[in-house]
């Protein structure tokens, strides 16, 4: 049976420098669709190409043994060449094999995928300054997400996402809703399961279920346990828990390595292995005021919705949950991260414990972001905020709510979660 496949958005950024000679690499956790992606450009791309799949012992070696070799097996001489590395962190000293290709070849076009940052950061990045174009692939998001569930829907929600980006840059206001109860259907699922590629295209809960929990295992097995070699599994499986119990919650290292009869510096190790494999998202605190705001402690995040729920072991209906709020935050914090470029993202809160949840900074322009799952009233911390750094925009973000508001010299929206 023929797989389906799905555009994800950044294909069409790659595809605008294929013409050029630099390196492409993504990167991204395991089972969000790396693979699947070269192999689309791959595809399109008529001859003259070679795709490698790095985890292949034989391959692997070959490639560390000789590059130029390596390159010439596949090549026509005197031809151009597109050469796609699957797994290319697996390679041992990958960045000096690449640069080699890389100059020794100046018709050789090569575009790489790797699943490990720390890895690529540590072993490929430092040898390719100047020589590589990196770009990050997560699982699909929420507009990803509709593309595969309802084309028509994912086209209003392409227009109103596009409208909040426009009231966020200053050029117009953010479209009012439609379709309310088709988004939020799709939406609270979402917030369930989340936007692994094959968790998407699962028929039933049981079988979305199954995939995320092989992913999960996986992860713990193949990424963590083999390849940065912990033995303290059992320690990192309840690090993960309690990171996924309190996501959106301040990240203190001292009570939670207590707790987990862990050193400071073993826990510090397992939360930035965490990060660079694309599971949690630490978000650090936006402060300009250093005795009244809070300058250090991270607020933790999980990068996919249904893995987390897989960590806890928890896929009951959205509109059950006793979590409701949070992973209303995550789903946010999660959008925020991969589909708005070009803004900073924090949080604020101040040592009297005045809080906004996301402050999206670009140049000198502020923007508050709060997240209030019922819509009610606002807290003083937002117009603590507001009365401090007289923002021109602000955002709430709502289930379903769709109102406007002025608060002295600030635009304030309230908008629906689906916008995002």
């Amino acid at each position: 049976m023929k797989e389906k496949l799905f555009k994800r958005r950044v294909e069409d950024k790659i595809r605008r420098f294929m013409s050029r000679k630099e390196i492409i690499c993504i990167r991204g956790a395991r089972q969000t669709g790396k693979t699947t992606l070269l192999k689309m450009i791959a595809d399109s791309i008529p001859e003259n190409k070679s795709f490698i799949n790095l985890d292949l012992i034989e391959y692997r070696r070959a490639l560390e043994e000789n590059p130029s070799d390596f390159v010439k097996r596949f090549k026509e001489p005197g031809k151009e060449m597109f050469l796609f590395l699957d797994e290319v962190q697996r390679v041992k000293n990958g960045g000096e094999k690449l640069k080699i290709i890389f100059d020794e070849f100046p018709d050789v076009k090569v575009l790489v995928s790797g699943s490990s940052s720390l890895e690529l950061k540590a072993n490929v990045l430092p040898f390719l300054v100047g020589r590589l174009f990196l770009y990050e692939l997560f699982t699909f998001d929420f507009e990803e997400f509709l593309s595969a569930k309802d084309k028509g829907l994912a086209n209003l929600f392409k227009e109103k996402h596009k409208s909040l980006v426009g009231f966020l840059e200053g050029e117009g206001e953010p479209a009012p809703p439609t379709f309310k109860k088709e988004f939020l259907k799709h939406w609270k699922d979402y917030a369930v399961f989340g936007g692994y590629p094959e968790v998407v295209k699962a028929k039933s809960m049981e079988e979305r279920v199954t995939i995320l929990k092989n992913i999960f295992n996986l992860y713990l097995e193949k990424d963590i346990t083999a390849f940065f070699k912990i033995e303290e599994t059992s320690k990192f499986d309840n690090l993960l828990k309690a990171l996924a119990f309190n996501i959106s919650s301040l990240l203190s290292v001292s009570p939670l390595a207590s707790d987990l009869k862990l050193s400071y510096k073993k826990t510090e190790e397992f939360i930035n292995i965490l990060q660079h494999t694309y599971v949690v998202h630490l978000l650090k605190p936006f402060h300009r005021n250093l005795v009244t705001e809070i300058k250090k402690s991270p607020k933790a995040y999980f990068l996919d919705l249904g893995l987390r729920n897989s960590v806890i072991n928890n896929f009951s209906p959205f509109d059950t949950r006793g979590d409701k709020g949070k992973l209303m935050e995550n789903f946010v914090l999660r959008e925020l991260v991969s589909s708005f470029e070009g803004w900073e993202l924090n949080y604020w809160r101040t040592t009297g414990k005045a809080e906004i949840d996301f402050i999206l900074r670009r140049d000198d322009e502020l923007v508050p972001v709060e997240v209030k799952l019922g819509g009610r009233k606002l807290g003083r911390g937002f117009y603590s905020f507001l009365k401090i750094y007289k923002p021109k925009r602000a955002v709430v973000v709502t289930l379903d709510k769709f109102r406007k508001q002025k608060i002295g010299k600030t635009t304030l929206y309230w908008l629906p979660v689906f916008y995002f």
